[in-house]
């Protein structure tokens, strides 16, 4: 236990030192934990620190990280689909369909070009075709909605139409993605297990049915009766509880428990009270703590040292081109379809190409299945990394203004009122 709490401070300070400086750089906080994350790992910590990273996180304490980060990512993805706004995607659906359609195909098309060159290379052995494929495509198509919500934020694009359509096409990206990821994990064997894959999607669809039929309209009917009044200690243990077995269930299929965690974000009634309340409760302690060690998590298990070599580098920048390409390139051309300006769409296919830590969270689910190698999810964590990075060196190019800029600026005149700023804008 001594261990594992140094290792948690340990862990803790480091991404928030490299949250710190990577909003300093004009980057989302996020950059900088998952950057933290690398640094606490083997390419950096135990590269040239052999010792101390021995001693601090040697293999065998890692399995209390596991679990930690998974229920950190439960309860993330939780929220996650809690705050997908359904009005959103009726308002202005015309663009948000075409360009969350294109934006999914295009990358997928483009991960399909380069499926079999990869897998021959950097697959593990027994791995099939047709699992491959889809993990390789959903790596490439998926958007970071929350990492895209804090990038918006920070900006102050959030209320903007660019913003809002932005907002809605990620949301439909991540729930296709969820559903592409369900049905390659399902697709998948499982070690010591005998259960046919028609009695899986079967499992899956009662499943469904009971979440959607039965869950959602029992939340939606509780909320109604209890509408005036806010979320109380009871009701709050009763929506983490719902949350766990969701996940559990989709565990027990044989999908992966971040699905189930989703899927009951997604039924959570859409009371803005309600919202408010468990993004309060929960968002701080799975932020703060338990997502730090998800990041130490992926920093252990990518190796940078494994990149060596013109080929592999070469293969990296081949990975790289064709997710910014087809991310890009498809929300732009829809964009463009739907009547964009060539500025708004370029801007929408920038903020479409952040993956970030949803990204993360499919690698590792990857990982963890054998369907990607050590190598093969590092150039994809690299992929991550970069594409989520220029986001806002591009959105400053084509001159999409940062609109909370002003603001700070304010701030900090000596002789205006710190009355007229308000805290989260002074921030």
């Amino acid at each position: 236990m001594t261990l594992l709490l140094i290792q948690m401070a340990v862990v803790l300070l480091t991404a928030l030192a490299c949250g710190w400086v990577a909003r300093r750089l004009g980057q989302a906080r996020v950059i900088g934990e998952i950057v933290g994350g690398i640094l606490v790992g083997p390419s950096i910590l135990g590269r040239f620190a052999p010792h101390v990273s021995a001693r601090l996180f040697p293999q065998s304490s890692l399995a209390s990280f596991e679990i930690l980060s998974t229920i950190g990512l439960v309860l993330f993805l939780f929220l996650i689909g809690s705050e997908l706004d359904y009005e959103h995607l009726r308002r202005q659906r015309s663009t948000a369909l075409l360009a969350s359609a294109m934006s999914i195909l295009f990358p997928f098309l483009m991960a399909v070009m380069v499926a079999h060159y990869l897998r021959i290379r950097f697959a593990p052995d027994g791995i099939g075709n047709i699992p491959f494929v889809l993990f390789l495509g959903i790596s490439m198509s998926i958007t970071a909605f929350p990492v895209l919500a804090r990038i918006l934020e920070e900006r102050g694009l959030q209320s903007t139409p660019l913003g809002a359509t932005a907002l809605m096409c990620a949301a439909v990206d991540d729930v296709c993605a969820w559903l592409l990821l369900a049905l390659g994990l399902t697709l998948l064997p499982h070690a010591g297990e005998a259960t046919p894959l028609t009695m899986r999607f079967l499992w899956l669809g009662i499943y469904l049915a009971v979440m959607l039929v039965v869950v959602r309209p029992l939340g939606s009917w509780v909320a109604r009766r209890q509408s005036e009044a806010g979320l109380s200690y009871e009701t709050l243990g009763v929506v983490v509880a719902t949350v766990l077995a969701s996940a559990a269930a989709t565990e027990a299929i044989g999908i992966h428990p971040l699905f189930g965690a989703f899927l009951a974000g997604i039924c959570f009634p859409r009371i803005e009270r309600w919202q408010t309340a468990v993004r309060t409760r929960l968002d701080t302690i799975t932020s703060i703590l338990l997502l730090p060690l998800f990041f130490a998590l992926t920093g252990m298990r990518t190796r940078l040292d494994l990149l060596s070599g013109t080929s592999i580098w070469l293969w990296t920048a081949v990975v790289l081109a064709a997710a910014v390409a087809g991310k890009m390139g498809g929300a732009i051309i829809a964009s463009r379809l739907t009547g964009q300006s060539w500025r708004d769409a370029m801007a929408l296919g920038a903020l479409l190409n952040t993956r970030g830590l949803v990204e993360l969270i499919v690698l590792n689910i990857a990982y963890n299945a054998h369907v990607f190698s050590p190598t093969l999810f590092t150039m994809l964590v690299v992929m991550a990394l970069v594409t989520t990075m220029i986001t806002s060196p591009i959105l400053n190019l084509i001159g999409i203004e940062n609109r909370n800029q002003g603001t700070r600026d304010l701030a900090m005149m000596p002789n205006r009122a710190q009355s007229d700023v308000s805290p989260g804008e002074a921030a």
